[in-house]
Order: structure tokens, then C-alpha cells, then sequence
């Protein structure tokens, strides 16, 4: 059963929309800026890709639930004016990391863990879940996904898993990440990781020389994935997960769990590695992932395929970071462009660098994360 994906919404460092987030890409301008208490001394300014304050307040008291809501509303009423009718059984996927990191901070450092029982259940991870589904009156069932920043992927496997065992008729998978706090970045940094000291396209410059890792952003994004009726951005045709079981930071270095990850999808999907146009890569400039998914890329694909990834645009928004990438292949299928960023410096052959013109073919989109997690689907052109 092929699903599709019929919605989109994105909240992104670039603004409160998944237009702002194209358009955003296609200017080749990163949303990382730069913000104050981010680095050590004086100028403590460093850069990152903070999801700006908005949203409805009355979707809740902080930027967490009013972007998880927003991007998953966004996404369904897309779907709607796609064609998509909701089925008798829409489920909720939420795939998150860190949660409601702004709400539980305060709850220590500020409010000495003193507040109303009704503030309290908005720290809750079920309560933005809970009146997301209340809004719409779907019945579930619905439940949190996590597996680090491969959890989009994971999202849309699991999704599809759903659809396909007819446990649901759809799925609403919104993946949000709003952990870009000073604390947090300060540890990515020391585990040299991060960069905060450099412009983003300077500093993060995946299958580039001189990368140094990547520049950290916040995301929430949803999807309307179905097997039904209406006009979809894309087809989901398979995907797999595998774990390295190796080390809490590192990737195997014999990469056989990562190999087995991409072709258990591609065979999952139906697929052969000669269909694959476009790897969108993980891609988040550090030298680890570099090398294994420029192994991927040389042993698995034809070399007609080319490499891009949107981390250096969009930050790395972590438990987000692939639904963001997702996002941005699904549109790039029904616009006609995939807007990568420049090449600023030497780079692999088969980079993507700047906007493209889309070209017939399948898209894998890869995910590595942290503590060994690897995440891979397949997804095509709407027909």
C-alpha cells in the first residue's frame, strides 16, 4: 500500500509557516543569526535557528505546544485543500526528544517547582497530544515517537507500519524540536559537534572541506500521510531501521549497521538503488557523518545520484531535524526545485549545490542518530 504524503506544515527558524520555510531556502541565507548568550565572554553572541516567538496563545503557554499545534494544523487543513478526506480512525504520531525544555526550566530555576495544578499538566507531554486530537475529534490512537534526531524518519516509518496493518485509516505525524537553549548547545559544542563562532555556510558545510560540524535550529513540522483519495506531495514507498549497538556518540566504524539501514528500505521499498536520484543526506557536516554517508552514496548509488542536505539553511533541529528534510523533498517534488544550499568550498562530485531543478527519480532521505540510531525512507513523486 503506497501512502502519501497529503499535508504539510512547518514552523522553522525562518518563520511560522512552510512558506516562509521555502521561501527561506530558496534565498540560500541561513536561518541561524546570531543570539546573545550563546558564547562564553563579552560577545556572547552565537549563532543559532530559533523558532521566533508566535503562534495562538490559546494553543498554550509556550512556544513548544503553540508550534507543535500550529505546524499540525497547517499541515491538515493542506491536506484538506489537497483533496484529502479524513478517514473514521486518524492517528497521532508526535515525534519529539527533549519536549517542553522552556516550560520545565522555568519550572526549576524560576517558579521553584511552584505552580497550579493547570500549569503543571501543560508540562506534560500528552496535553498539547491531547488537545491537538480534541480539536479535530480524531480518536486516536496516538502516542510519542523517539529515536534522537532520526525521529521523523522513525515518525514516517511508523506511520506508514500503522496505515499499512490497517490500524489506521491516517496519520498525523508532527515532529517538534524546541531545545536550542543556551545549556543545551553549550554540552553539542564540547562534544565537537556544534558551532556556534562561524557563520552557518562557513561553519557547516556538509561533503565540503573545512566542515566543522553543525549549526543547531528549532522545528516543528507535520504531515498528513494516508493511503486514501486527494493530491499528495509525495509517496512513501518504504523504509527501515537498524541500531549500531556500539558507542553513545559514535557511528560503527564498519558502517554494517548503516548499510543494512539503507538496503533493508530500498528492498522494503520495492525499489533498486539505479531508481535513486537524490540522497538527502543526514547531513550535518561533521566528519564522522560525512565519511559514512559518502560511503552509502559511492557503494550503493549510481553515480548519476547527487547528495544535498538543508542543515546548514535550516540548523540541525534535532529530534525535528529529518522531518524538516522531508518536508523539504516533498515540496521540492511539486515545485520543481530542490533549494540545497552553495557549495562554499571544495566539495564531494556529487553534491548539490544551490537551487536545482528537480529531475524524475527516487528520493532516499537518511537519518543517523545520536547513540547509534540510523532511520532511511524512500519516497517518490506523487505518481
Amino acid at each position: 500500500m503506497m501512502t502519501g504524503i497529503h499535508g504539510v506544515g512547518a514552523v522553522t527558524g525562518y518563520g511560522w509557516g512552510r512558506e516562509q520555510l521555502w521561501d527561506g531556502l530558496l534565498t540560500g541565507r541561513s536561518a541561524c543569526t546570531p543570539s546573545p548568550g550563546y558564547r562564553p565572554g563579552p560577545d556572547d553572541a552565537g549563532y543559532a535557528a530559533h523558532v521566533p516567538d508566535g503562534g495562538d496563545p490559546a494553543d498554550g503557554p509556550s512556544r513548544f505546544a503553540r508550534a507543535m499545534r500550529a505546524a499540525a494544523r497547517e499541515a491538515i487543513e493542506d491536506a484538506k485543500a489537497n483533496g484529502w478526506v479524513p478517514g473514521l480512525r486518524v492517528g497521532l504520531l508526535h515525534a519529539t526528544v527533549l519536549g517542553e525544555v522552556d516550560l520545565w526550566r522555568d519550572f526549576y530555576t524560576v517558579r521553584d517547582r511552584r505552580v497550579s495544578t493547570r500549569d503543571y499538566l501543560a508540562l506534560m507531554p500528552s496535553t498539547p497530544m491531547s488537545l491537538l486530537m480534541q480539536e479535530y475529534g480524531f480518536r486516536g490512537p496516538a502516542m510519542a515517537v523517539s529515536a534522537m534526531c532520526a525521529s521523523g524518519n522513525a515518525g514516517v516509518i511508523t506511520a506508514k507500519a500503522w496505515i499499512d496493518a490497517g490500524v489506521v485509516d491516517d496519520v498525523i505525524l508532527i515532529a517538534t524540536d524546541l531545545s536550542c537553549t543556551p545549556e543545551t548547545l553549550e554540552h553539542f559544542v564540547g562534544l565537537g559537534v556544534a558551532v556556534t563562532d562561524t557563520a552557518p555556510l562557513l561553519a557547516s558545510r556538509p561533503f565540503q572541506a573545512g566542515s566543522r560540524g553543525f549549526v543547531m535550529g528549532e522545528a516543528s513540522v507535520a504531515f498528513v500521510l494516508s493511503a486514501g483519495d486527494g493530491r499528495p506531495y509525495a509517496r512513501v514507498h518504504g523504509g527501515a531501521m537498524t541500531h549500531d549497538a556500539y558507542h553513545v556518540t559514535s557511528i560503527e566504524p564498519g558502517l554494517d549497521s548503516v548499510r543494512r539501514c539503507f538496503t533493508d528500505a530500498i528492498a522494503g521499498a520495492g525499489a533498486n538503488a539505479g531508481e535513486v536520484r537524490y540522497l538527502n543526506a543526514h547531513g550535518p557536516g561533521t566528519r564522522q557523518c560525512d565519511a559514512a554517508e559518502s560511503a552509502m552514496l559511492a557503494s550503493l548509488f549510481p553515480p548519476a545520484a547527487r547528495v544535498f542536505s538543508v542543515k546548514p539553511l535550516t540548523g540541525h533541529c534535532q529530534g525535528a531535524a529529518s522531518a524538516v528534510e522531508i518536508a523539504v523533498s516533498a515540496l521540492a517534488y511539486r515545485r520543481g526545485v530542490i533549494p540545497a544550499p552553495p557549495a562554499v568550498a571544495e566539495a564531494h562530485p556529487q553534491l548539490l549545490a544551490g537551487v536545482q531543478p528537480i529531475e524524475p527519480g527516487l528520493t532516499v532521505k537518511s537519518s543517523l542518530g545520536m547513540g547509534g540510531h540510523n532511520a532511511v525512507i524512500v519516497i517518490g513523486p506523487p505518481d
